[in-house]
């Protein structure tokens, strides 16, 4: 079990359908993409390391799978080139209406920037669980993470 350390980045959000539907749609590339990122190099699995590219703004993280509990949790440390690596967990938790409330937290932030890069976390997971309710609710794919940066991340276009 990760121990977390200050600061840390939460966002969580309530999800309208079944902890499957969810759980598949923050795993498979296939899904994650219309919300998230434009193309991933596979499925998260157990022991597995995979990679998410945004070529909408040219930038990719490495992602290696460290915990993996199917429709209940997923725990990875993620990391650009040149970067170290931060931990994320998911959790997932069906609930008896059959929704499924989904939390997201990112910790390991360390040095001058920590705060900022935990605040900047917070912001980008709250757009990423916003795209995928209303994908998953609505049909919907609202582009929230590629708007994000119009000009592209860092102003640079």
């Amino acid at each position: 079990m990760e121990t977390r350390k200050p600061p840390v980045a939460v966002a969580e959000m309530l999800i309208r359908a079944p902890v499957e539907k969810v759980f598949g749609a923050m795993t498979d590339p296939e899904i994650t993409s219309k919300f998230w990122f434009s193309r991933g190099s596979g499925p998260l699995e157990a022991g597995k390391e995979v990679r998410w590219d945004w070529e909408f703004y040219g930038v990719s993280s490495n992602v290696a799978v460290r915990e993996f509990e199917r429709n209940r949790r997923v725990l990875f440390e993620w990391w650009s080139d040149g970067e170290k690596p931060t931990t994320v967990e998911w959790k997932f938790t069906a609930r008896p209406d059959g929704t499924t409330f989904l939390s997201a937290a990112n910790w390991g932030f360390e040095g001058e920037g920590a705060v900022e890069h935990a605040i900047g976390s917070t912001e980008g997971f709250t757009l990423v669980l916003a795209g995928l309710k209303a994908y998953l609710e609505h049909g919907i794919g609202l582009t929230l993470v590629r708007d994000r940066f119009p000009d592209g991340v860092g102003g640079e276009a």
